[in-house]
């Protein structure tokens, strides 16, 4: 059952990330330093500290040679590694995205906003 849903999450993120107008996968990839700096400084309201935190765990888990189950166990070891690792894809492909359509939004916003001093002043 748990493969099963690894699998629906890595699909769901491969059409969210492929969907026409849609950030693509680079600019989200780019993204995501901006979107922890953000989201440090308290400027992205889209994700919290605490979320950061466990997406921080999820890269120091897989990094780590300390396993919950050993990788000896050929199959399990390395199934539980590929889950965070696809919860971790998903997660941060989908956060991101989300990242830069706020990012667009606030230059859109900021853009509208010149506009109307220019008109105001002309």
């Amino acid at each position: 059952m748990a493969k099963a849903t690894r699998a629906a999450a890595a699909w769901r993120t491969y059409r969210e990330v492929t969907k026409p107008g849609s950030p693509g996968l680079m600019t989200r990839v780019r993204a995501i330093p901006r979107m922890v700096g953000a989201v440090m400084r308290g400027q992205y309201a889209g994700m919290g500290r605490s979320k950061l935190a466990l997406l921080g765990l999820g890269v120091v888990y897989i990094l780590s040679p300390i396993d919950v189950l050993p990788d000896f166990w050929i199959l399990v070891g390395v199934a539980d590694d590929f889950g965070v690792f696809l919860w971790l894809l998903s997660s941060l492909l989908g956060e991101s995205g989300r990242y830069v359509e706020h990012e667009r939004t606030v230059i859109q916003g900021r853009l509208v906003e010149q506009g109307r001093l220019v008109e105001e002043e002309g």
